[in-house]
């Protein structure tokens, strides 16, 4: 039998979808995020990005990523901080055996037209006159070049970048369990109080504490007004600023509680985390379980690109998904191959050998059948560079050509398919999820989360996330 959640769930729904309360509102109308500027090579500049936020790039626009380097089950991938690149030039045919079951030396799937790391992921060469800035240093490639660092890790682009302010290249909000060592885009510090963090999430980028409980206003509260009163503070916590905080800072003031005692507010709403975040969350930080409180909403910096038109929110036994106009579950296939460079291989200018092995062992034909593409009606379009329209070859599972007989016009998520499963019968069905090797995560699919009860926001913070 399946088990639907309760109704409690639809504050999240309004707040994504229809940005019911003031705050909502705000955080729609907002066409930046605030962070803190420093010190920068003169050919890079910041771009405001729909799901990631303010991030590094090149003069045409173009994200930077870094590579670092992480404990594997066996051996190391990735850049070193202040060592030398490992993504280089050669070549690579054979796994490297950072994934039991299998062994080192397995010749790679295309290997005779697998690319280069370098081509994948361009390094961000700098100039023999260049010179180190803030953050921004310089070091020296095995060939010779020079290649600009930020804290201590190389910086590259990505071949699969297509458009400026679009980080595609790395495609996933969050890394999980044996998903390999991601390339990650870089930005500058987010512009908040030093309680504070921005969190990334598929809904948009929510204000939480440090320590991890999310970020909430009342409905109940005025502008510069907390009207929290006793019985109030016994489930919500407001959140407090030192005596030496300023007055204002941007989008952030304070107001005076009681004698002594002063409160932040984001856009001038009063702001609190949720008392029992601070145990629960230990575990499973950037809870939404605030929001399910009737006149409680996320703090939302920014809400996130709207989903296309027709498709909807379906709650499902462990959370909220997005699915196709017909209810049914869409997912995303994540990829990332088992060599010593750690190619993505999830895109469809990249081998789709995985994804056949995971969906139809391997035929083509099947996989279409088990992991059908969530087609796009004609003149069907985006209104943001997160989700697009695409065309793909069945055959092969690439881009086509254009103009290419038999091509299929497809939703894509960050420049890739859509797919619904064939086991999901009914709205709230979830029986692709993690679907693959290594749960899903090393080669498989997924649903797109937009709450997962589970501890979808369980993901490392990076700096302003």
């Amino acid at each position: 039998m399946r088990v639907f959640l309760s109704a409690a769930f639809t504050p999240i729904v309004m707040a994504v979808l229809a940005c019911g309360s003031a705050q909502a509102q705000s955080a729609r109308q907002t066409p930046v995020d605030a962070f803190i500027p420093e010190p920068m090579p003169p050919s890079v500049r910041v771009v405001q990005t729909e799901l990631d936020g303010p991030l590094f790039a090149d003069a045409a626009g173009k994200v930077f990523y870094i590579w670092p380097a992480k404990g594997q089950r066996v051996g190391r991938t990735g850049d070193e901080m202040g060592k030398a690149p490992n993504c280089e030039d050669t070549v690579i045919k054979v796994s490297a055996g950072t994934m039991p079951p299998y062994p080192a030396g397995l010749e790679l799937p295309e290997a005779d037209t697998r690319p280069a790391c370098t081509q994948v992921w361009p390094p961000f060469l700098a100039a023999n006159d260049s010179k180190p800035v803030g953050q921004w240093n310089i070091v020296s490639r095995a060939n010779g070049s020079k290649q600009w660092t930020y804290e201590g890790y190389p910086v590259y682009t990505s071949a699969l970048d297509r458009e400026a302010a679009a980080p595609v290249g790395s495609a996933r909000i969050r890394a999980k369990g044996d998903s390999g060592n991601l390339r990650e885009p870089i930005g500058p510090l987010a512009d908040v109080p030093a309680q504070f963090v921005v969190v990334s999430s598929q809904t948009g980028r929510f204000l939480a504490r440090v320590d991890g409980p999310v970020v909430y206003t009342s409905d109940k509260d005025a502008p510069n007004k907390s009207n929290c009163d006793k019985a109030c503070l016994g489930e919500w916590q407001p959140v407090l600023a030192a005596m030496a905080a300023p007055q204002s800072r941007g989008e952030w003031g304070v107001i005076e509680r009681s004698p002594g005692v002063r409160q932040w507010t984001f856009r001038k709403m009063p702001v609190y985390t949720r008392i029992a975040d601070s145990v629960d969350d230990k575990y499973r930080p950037h809870g939404f379980d605030g929001s399910d409180k009737p006149g409680w909403h996320i703090a939302y910096v920014r809400l996130g690109p709207n989903i296309p038109k027709g498709f909807s929110i379906q709650d499902t036994t462990r959370g909220q998904v997005v699915a196709d106009p017909q209810g049914r579950t869409v997912y995303t296939h994540a990829c990332i191959d088992d060599a010593a460079d750690m190619q993505p291989c999830d895109h469809p200018n990249q081998t789709q050998a995985y994804r056949y092995a995971v969906c139809g062992h391997s035929d083509p034909v099947r996989c279409v059948k088990n992991f059908p593409y969530v087609i796009a009606e004609k003149g069907a379009k985006s209104d943001n560079k997160t989700w697009s329209v695409v065309s793909i070859d069945p055959a092969s599972g690439k881009f086509a050509a254009p103009g290419q007989a038999g091509a299929l016009n497809v939703w894509a998520f960050r420049d890739r398919p859509i797919y619904t499963f064939i086991r999901d019968k009914a709205p709230g069905d979830l029986e692709g999820d993690a679907w693959g090797e290594m749960n899903g995560f090393r080669n498989g699919f997924h649903a797109i989360w937009m709450r997962d009860q589970f501890g979808l926001f369980n993901e490392e913070t990076r700096r302003d996330q």
